[in-house]
This record gives structure tokens, C-alpha cells and sequence, in this order.
């Protein structure tokens, strides 16, 4: 294999979401924190699941199956363009996303949850417990986000983030 060899993956779920388009999405769960949506795992990795129901929050791997490709985007937080690398845009190379959602219960092999950004049908590749002496760093560095940030209240109150 070499390093531009594709890599295959395989979806272990589909999330099932009110949002059918992009119109009117949260592109961040931190605007959707009252969104729900289910995500329903494939039989063949139910047994993965088990446990699941010990975790507040989950991080969720999707396949952005809508998404294009751009290696510059104009993130919605910013007027100047920045490589895609330095965004959270969905417009990557290999449209990988990352959701962090609450999880409410689970149903068999069926997750409920809220902090729903995404679309109706996007492929979850693998799902993460979150856990926050594992995952929350403190940082001073968060490059051009830094005066976004300072909008982001306004921008949640307004609804700006859709």
C-alpha cells in the first residue's frame, strides 16, 4: 500500500435526522443542542453497543456524504478564507465529521440523541465515548477562532450558525 492508496471503510450506522438539507442545518452541535435524532447501528455491530448506556456524551465519526471537496473555505464564523484544515467546514478531502452529541437512551441497537448536526442519512463510521479528563484540553492557541468566538454569542442568539 502505498500513501495515496484509498482506504475503505464501512458505515456501522445511518443517522436518522429532521434535517433532509442543508437548509436551515446547525453546523455545529453547539447550536443544536436541542436537535434530536437517532442514530440506528446495523444489526451485524449491535454487540458494540454494549455498555454504551454508562456515557453522557458520544463522539460521533461520520462520513459527510453531502459535502464537497475544497482545500479553502470562507468558514461561517469568519470573513477570510482559511485552509480547510484550519476550519471545522465539512469540505475535506475525505469529508470525515466529528459531532459530539448527548445521548438520551438507547433502544436496542437504536441511540437517541440531541446535538444534532447532520443530515437525514449521513453514514456514522464509528462512535467514541466522551470523556472529559480524556478529551478537554486548556489552550490559550486557537488561531483565527479566537475573534469568531468573541461573536459567538450574538451569533447563537440570532441564529446565525444555520
Amino acid at each position: 500500500m502505498t500513501l495515496h492508496s484509498p482506504i475503505a471503510m464501512r458505515p456501522i450506522g445511518v443517522v436518522r435526522s429532521p434535517f433532509k438539507t442543508t437548509a436551515g442545518m446547525p453546523i455545529q452541535t453547539v447550536a443544536a443542542a436541542d436537535a434530536c435524532a437517532r442514530l440506528e447501528v446495523f444489526p451485524e455491530y449491535a454487540a458494540g453497543l454494549r455498555d454504551i448506556e454508562g456515557f453522557e456524551y458520544l463522539m460521533l465519526i461520520t462520513h459527510l456524504h453531502q459535502a464537497t471537496e475544497k482545500l479553502e473555505v470562507v468558514p461561517f464564523m469568519d470573513t477570510q478564507s482559511h485552509g480547510v484544515f484550519a476550519t471545522r467546514a465539512p469540505a475535506r478531502p475525505n469529508r470525515l465529521g466529528l459531532s459530539i452529541v448527548r445521548l438520551l437512551r438507547v433502544q436496542a441497537n437504536c441511540l437517541h440523541f440531541e446535538g444534532n448536526d447532520m443530515l437525514d442519512g449521513t453514514p456514522v463510521l464509528d462512535i467514541k465515548p466522551y470523556v472529559p479528563a480524556l478529551d478537554v484540553r486548556a489552550t490559550e492557541r486557537i488561531g483565527w477562532f479566537a475573534h469568531g468566538l468573541a461573536q459567538l454569542p450574538t451569533m447563537l442568539s440570532d441564529n446565525r450558525m444555520e
